[in-house]
């Protein structure tokens, strides 16, 4: 695997390259010699935060981890790709897709478990059309990270969201 590593706020000493290398290194076995990990360590006030981006064909692995301490953050990332490789390879045997950048002995490795989605609950509601300010409005009143509604403006369906740090994002579509 090939490592890209690199730091805000922080200089990416030798320990912290040695101790991703090495709880990273322990995905060598899910991926092929020429992958890619894009590995971005960030310091803001008392918070350790890393971000690890593993881009695949048709996908990419990504998670991140904070806490006060950058090696206890590395070896949280590090748990959570692993967690979230075993279900894209329950999702990839399940759908009999091709796998490019994984290794076959992982693939043929028996230990699959069960982790398939399932819907419980379906809601169906009117789409008003209103501005994006009424529909974080609506989205405040609701108690919600998300709402969905109709642009007045271009009558497409869209949704605003919650961000940290209580901001707002706007997604629409593109044809």
């Amino acid at each position: 695997m090939r490592y890209i590593i690199s730091g805000r706020n922080i200089d990416v000493t030798e320990g912290l390259k040695t101790a991703v290398y090495e709880k990273i290194g322990k995905l060598e076995r899910y991926f092929t010699p020429d992958t890619e990990i894009h590995v971005t360590m960030n310091v803001e006030k008392e918070r350790q935060k890393i971000e690890v981006t593993i881009p695949m064909k048709g996908s990419i692995v990504r998670a991140e981890q904070t806490s006060s301490d950058m090696y206890v953050s590395i070896d949280l990332v590090e748990e959570v790709i692993e967690r979230q490789l075993r279900k894209y390879k329950n999702k990839l045997i399940q759908q009999k897709q091709a796998v490019v950048n994984l290794n076959q002995a992982f693939m043929d490795d028996e230990n699959v478990e069960d982790e398939s989605i399932k819907i419980i609950r379906t809601k169906k509601f009117a789409i008003k059309p209103m501005d994006p300010e009424e529909a974080c409005v609506q989205m405040e009143l609701l108690g919600h990270n998300f709402f969905v509604y109709r642009n007045a403006e271009t009558d497409e369906v869209n949704v605003v969201y919650k961000r940290k740090g209580n901001t707002y994002g706007l997604i629409e579509p593109e044809y």
